[in-house]
């Protein structure tokens, strides 16, 4: 038994070492994109207002993401209405029998 857990965890281990990497690797081909796009922009409207243009996308998109998100982790948006409900339901239920 302990065997198949130490070998469990090493194959967790190592899972996470690999998506870990994928993810860094990810991260990095993300910024060579977003530099290729600067520098096809560039060729239109010059390096500098391309790389104003580009931060300005990416910075929007930013914002309103973590607007958004910020939102769904709001504690209204957390509460379990529906579990409240029914507990309150059952609350009554139960008074009622009493």
């Amino acid at each position: 038994m302990r065997a198949e857990i130490s070998e469990a965890g090493k194959k967790l281990a190592t899972g996470i070492e690999m998506m870990g990497a994928g993810a860094v690797l990810l991260l990095v081909a993300l910024f060579v994109l977003v530099q290729a796009l600067v520098i096809a922009l560039a060729e239109l409207v010059g390096p500098g207002w391309a790389s104003l243009i580009v931060g300005g996308l990416l910075a929007a998109v930013g914002i309103v993401l973590i607007l958004r998100g910020r939102k769904d982790l709001s504690a209204s948006s957390l509460m379990p209405e529906r579990t409240l409900e029914q507990t309150s339901r059952d609350v009554r239920l139960a008074k009622e029998q009493i």
